[in-house]
């Protein structure tokens, strides 16, 4: 049965330090507000999973949550590099990094495998490329039926899968609208799926490319209002780009950003609260 929780008391609840864990969300719906919790919180030792590891890994990264990476592409989306990401692979700071690192179409094997409870997913993939020399994760079949050589990557199975949506009922099915990316296998790969929305409704409407989690999968809803932003929420609210451009350069010191986590992150005690100090002007 499905639990409404605030979001802190769901993070509270079911992110241990060590547990593996994916915030999904392709271009919108990116679960920053999770991830600021997660910081608030304190987490350590965390392993992160995320096709596209973009601002919020680099803030996770930063705080020192993150022992290892699982990903396929890491960067500011068009901007540039994530500078708390190149330091901690590059000078271990704030603490080393491990990376595993893959394709877009390796990561999607790997979460629809998860999905399926199988060990492995199997891909033409990686062909020309030298990821399998330098990831020992990266293997490969003999097809039974054809004897081609087939890549495989082992299955991601997230102790928790974070995600966010527009809407969720009071049963607690979850409707996704607008780009879908890997959320729908990332949370049905995942040992709990915690979901915050928009709003939570009487009846779901018919939506646009519309993904919906049955309740029998989704472990807790979370109600965070804007809890995608700097990302956008199709219908809601759109993509803040000039964030994106401001964090390149908060993100490129370390004295700096620690500065800007403290205040904006750290210090405040919600998403609510974290919103209100950057409509201050004080970022």
């Amino acid at each position: 049965m499905t639990e409404f929780l605030p979001l802190a008391k769901a993070i509270e609840k079911h992110v241990p330090d060590g547990a593996s864990i994916a915030l999904e969300g392709f271009t919108h719906l990116i679960p920053f507000a999770a991830g600021h919790e997660l910081i608030r919180q304190g987490r350590r030792d965390l392993h992160l999973i995320r096709m596209t590891p973009d601002l919020i890994y680099d803030q996770l990264i930063g705080m020192g949550a993150a022992r290892r990476l699982t990903f396929s592409w890491g960067g500011n989306p068009g901007v540039g590099s994530l500078h708390r990401l190149r330091d901690a692979v590059e000078q271990a700071w704030p603490r080393p990094l491990e990376l595993d690192e893959h394709s877009h179409a390796g990561m999607a094997a790997a979460y629809r495998a998860g999905a399926a409870r199988l060990p492995f997913g199997v891909l033409r993939g990686y062909i020309g490329t030298d990821l399998p020399a330098h990831n020992p994760r990266i293997r490969a079949v003999t097809c039974p039926y054809t004897g081609e050589a087939l890549a495989t990557v082992p299955a991601l199975n997230p102790d928790v899968t974070i995600l966010h949506a527009q809407r969720a009922d009071r049963l607690g099915n979850v409707a996704i609208e607008g780009i879908i990316g890997a959320q729908r296998e990332a949370g049905l790969a995942a040992k709990t799926l915690i979901v915050t929305v928009e709003e939570i409704v009487d009846e779901l409407p018919p939506a646009m490319n519309g993904v919906l989690l049955p309740h029998f999968v989704v472990g807790v809803v979370s109600p965070c209002p804007g809890g995608a932003w700097p990302s956008y929420a199709q219908g809601r609210y759109g993509r803040d780009n000039d964030f994106y451009l401001r964090w390149d350069e908060i993100a490129r010191d370390r004295a700096r950003f620690s500065a800007w986590m403290g205040r904006h992150v750290l210090g405040t005690p919600g998403h609510r609260e974290f919103l209100d100090s950057l409509r201050q002007g004080t970022a």
